[in-house]
Order: C-alpha cells, then sequence, then structure tokens
C-alpha cells in the first residue's frame, strides 16, 4: 500500500503587523483613490479597516469639468454649487473606464487633493505630504501599456509620491470581509477571515463599462477577464434618445436625465408581463392618480430652485394639461414640465442582459460570466459560481440582483452552488478593500514601488513591475 499523503499546514492569514522589508521604504501613511469615470473615491486609509466606518473616511469626488449654461466652469467636488443643470456641458477625463486626458484629471485631482486649492482643506482628501505619502490607484483591466505609462509618470513626477501601488479595481474587493456575506464560516486557524479571498468571481458594473474578473488570492486571472461596453453613462444615453423621441428634448441634459434614470428605472424578471402591463396602463382611462409601472417624474426648475421628483401617473391631469383645459389647476402645477415614463423604467437596464436590443453584438452579464469560466480550469468553476460578488453603481438598480442570479442558476451546471451577492456599499467597496491591503504592509510592499526605485529604475519599470514581471 501507499503511503498517505501528509496533509497540508493550514494557510496562515496575513497579519497588519508583518514588518515591510527593511532595505526598501514605503510610506506609513497610504491614501487610496479609485478613480473612477463617474466619481474619485478617495481618501486615507483607517486604522481600523475592518470596521464598517472606516468608509466614512472616503470623499465621493464629480470626475469631471463642467461648463454651466451661464459660462462658469466648475471642477470636481465644485459640481455640489450648482443649481442649474440645464444644458450643462460635462468633459470627462476618463473614456470607457481608462483615464486618456491626464490635463483634465490634473485639474481635478489638485482642485481636490492639495494644497493651495480651496475644496482639498477636508482632511479626509487633503495631501499636504505627497513624499511621505503612498498611494494605492485603482485601474480598469486591460489598459493599453501606454495608458499606465502616463499614470506612473503623473504620479511619481508630478506629484512626486513617496511610495505607489497601481491595482486592479476589482481585485481590491477580494480584501474586503466578503466571508460573512456569503454565509461563510471564519478561519479555523484565526479568529479573523483569511485575506484576501481564495476565489472570488468580481462582476464591475459601474460608469462605462461592465467587468467579470476572477480572482484567485487576490490576483485576476488574466484569461478569464471579459469586459460589456455597457454602464451607467450608456443606460443614461438610451434614456434620453428614447424621451427625446416620445416627449421633450432632452438630448442636452445628461445630469437631468442620470438623475431620473436613478429614480424610476429598476431591472424586469418578467420582461414580457411588464410590457403588457405598461400598454395597458397607458390605454385605462383614469379618473386621477395610479399606482403602477407608469410614473410622472417632474422635472427641476431652477428658477423656483426645485429639484425634479416622481409621483404617480394622473392620466386625468396630463389629459387635461394637453388640452388646455386650466379650469382647477394651480399655478405650480401648469407650470410643470413632466415626463411620463412607462416601459422606458425598465427597457432601458434591460440592455445589461440584452446588449443585443441596441445592436451591440455581445453578450449579457450572465453569458459573460460563463464565457470567463469557460478558459478557467474546470475545477474552479463551482468556487467561482458560489462566489459572485457584484460591485458599482448599477448593483443598485432595483430588481438587478436578482435577475443575475435568476439567469446565472438556469445557465449553470445543474451541480454547481451559484451564490450571487452585493457587496455591502458597492459604490465604496473597491476603496474599502484599498483601506484593507494597506493594514498590510508585507503584502503592499510586494506590489508597490518606492520614490527611490522609481527614480533609478524609470517609467518602463515600474509598468513592467506592476504587471508582475520583475
Amino acid at each position: 500500500m501507499g503511503t498517505a499523503k501528509a496533509r497540508a499546514p493550514p494557510r496562515t492569514p496575513a497579519t497588519p503587523t508583518q514588518p515591510v522589508e527593511t532595505s526598501r521604504y514605503l510610506p506609513d501613511k497610504t491614501f487610496i483613490i479609485d478613480n473612477g469615470a463617474y466619481m474619485i473615491k478617495a481618501g486615507y486609509a483607517s486604522d481600523a479597516p475592518a470596521a464598517d466606518e472606516s468608509v466614512s473616511a472616503c470623499s465621493s469626488i464629480p470626475n469631471a469639468l463642467v461648463k454651466t449654461r451661464d459660462n462658469k466652469i466648475v471642477i470636481g467636488a465644485q459640481l455640489a454649487t450648482v443649481n442649474d443643470w440645464n444644458e450643462a456641458m460635462f468633459r470627462r477625463p476618463v473614456e470607457k473606464g481608462y483615464v486618456v486626458n491626464w490635463e483634465a484629471e490634473r485639474e481635478i485631482w489638485d482642485q481636490s487633493f492639495f494644497d493651495g486649492k480651496p475644496m482639498a482643506r477636508n482632511r479626509n482628501h487633503h495631501i499636504a505630504d505627497p513624499e511621505d505619502t503612498t498611494l494605492i490607484l485603482t485601474e480598469a483591466p486591460n489598459a493599453l501599456p501606454i495608458l499606465q505609462r502616463h499614470a506612473d509618470e503623473m504620479v511619481m513626477e508630478e506629484w512626486g509620491f513617496g511610495g505607489y501601488a497601481r491595482c486592479l479595481g476589482p481585485t481590491l474587493n477580494a480584501w474586503n470581509e466578503i466571508h460573512s456575506l456569503f454565509g461563510d464560516p471564519l478561519s479555523n486557524t484565526s479568529e479573523t477571515a483569511i485575506l484576501p479571498a481564495d476565489c472570488l468571481l468580481v462582476v464591475d458594473s459601474g460608469y462605462s463599462h461592465t467587468t467579470v474578473t476572477p480572482v484567485y488570492k487576490g490576483h485576476a486571472l488574466q484569461r478569464g477577464i471579459r469586459r460589456l461596453d455597457l454602464g451607467g453613462k450608456h443606460l443614461t444615453n438610451y434614456l434620453k434618445e428614447i424621451v427625446s423621441m416620445r416627449q421633450y428634448n432632452m438630448v442636452d441634459e445628461s445630469y437631468i436625465m442620470n438623475e431620473v434614470k436613478e429614480a424610476v428605472c429598476y431591472v424586469s424578471n418578467d420582461f414580457a408581463g411588464d410590457l403588457e402591463q405598461a400598454w395597458k396602463s397607458g390605454r385605462k382611462r383614469q379618473s386621477g392618480p395610479e399606482e403602477g409601472i407608469v410614473l410622472d417624474y417632474v422635472l427641476p426648475d431652477p428658477n423656483a430652485n426645485k429639484k425634479g421628483f416622481i409621483r404617480p401617473h394622473d392620466p386625468l391631469l396630463h389629459a387635461k394639461k394637453k388640452k388646455g383645459a386650466v379650469s382647477g389647476l394651480s399655478a405650480e402645477v401648469l407650470s410643470e414640465d413632466v415626463l411620463v415614463l412607462g416601459n422606458e423604467r425598465f427597457a432601458v437596464p434591460e440592455l445589461l442582459f440584452t446588449p443585443g436590443d441596441i445592436g451591440m453584438k455581445s453578450a449579457g452579464i450572465p453569458d459573460m460570466i460563463l464565457q470567463s469560466l469557460s478558459v478557467l480550469p474546470t475545477g474552479l468553476h463551482s468556487a467561482f459560481l458560489a462566489n459572485v460578488l457584484v460591485v458599482g453603481g448599477n448593483a443598485l438598480i432595483p430588481g438587478f440582483m436578482e435577475r443575475l442570479e435568476t439567469e446565472l442558476r438556469q445557465i449553470a451546471s445543474a451541480e454547481c452552488v451559484v451564490r450571487v451577492r452585493r457587496a455591502k456599499d458597492p459604490v465604496h467597496s473597491t476603496w474599502l478593500g484599498g483601506t484593507r491591503l494597506a493594514a498590510y504592509r508585507e503584502e503592499l510592499s510586494k506590489v508597490s514601488i518606492t520614490r527611490q526605485e522609481y527614480q533609478e529604475y524609470g517609467s518602463g519599470w515600474a509598468v513592467r513591475r506592476f504587471a508582475g514581471l520583475v
């Protein structure tokens, strides 16, 4: 008989107290920037990264420069001071998930993070001494080397950070405490969960695109990464188009229509049924407001300092205004501009599941997940399907999670357990993962460079270092 194989010792979790290599100095103070296309999430790593309260140290800053109707230029966090969004023109430095305009991005970073800029005085995102700070910067998967080089040069040469780690955004989610999210027990060898998670399939659906990234022990499996060029921006644009054809011309009202999308849209779990219900609601003659799929969205009125809001659809009121029957209607009601939204509410986010509706030759998110798994070892399929984590702003669309899990169960192998979970805070989840990585200094040191190393070896070496080639 053959001798039994010795059991492998249990995997030891990384601990925040492990020392950094003595031959290289990485500044202890760590600043994390999740440089999203719509919002920048930024802040210092918390002293207690496992605490949910650490998200309070994160500031969300619009990643845009805006020219208002009165020709005023506002940058980043200054967008909070704008009251009139009519005909506002946006300039975004990020396209398709990648920073392609560092001139504009520098304006936003300077105004938001550094000395001498009024909006940088918030202590959560004020970088007083870059040379004494380690920066963790996220990037989207499959960025071109030239774009990576530009980012490295800006970070190390323009601002001169003392330490720097450029990470794939989805991989940072593996450092969050996700065991409780999936109902798994903690490690038998420790009172804390082992980090990073062994197998995690991250679905990141944000502003400019959606990616599926299999993450194994904190590292992305490159050949399994899949991308869908659909995100919140495209949903907003699609809503603008169909509303402009049917009602008011809203083509130039990106900000307002984004607000409309977030207020009314949902993912249908019975598309045909909801479509029929919306059609029947539009044909009924009611005597007053009714609850149902069809809603009224009252557009904002900057002259009266009124924000947009939703209310139940009132066919009678709509008919009176259309016919000019003003008797019994207040001046406020008469001045309202109202969008009537029916099947638009669920037809727009449906694109994430059936992009062919607008002629895209791409798979929807559930099929994209299976495409990702098809190039990975079969033995890992069940582990990844049991740990599907959804992050990004689109995860907050009502019905999105239920639809994704339902369709994934239908197409996955019957013997596989399918568990789809939304991160506790899907918008800030990647940033929170960065704060937890920052606590494990030895692990952070393995994926980062110092200012001295950059000055000695240059930007080409930095690109290879972050790619794991050196």
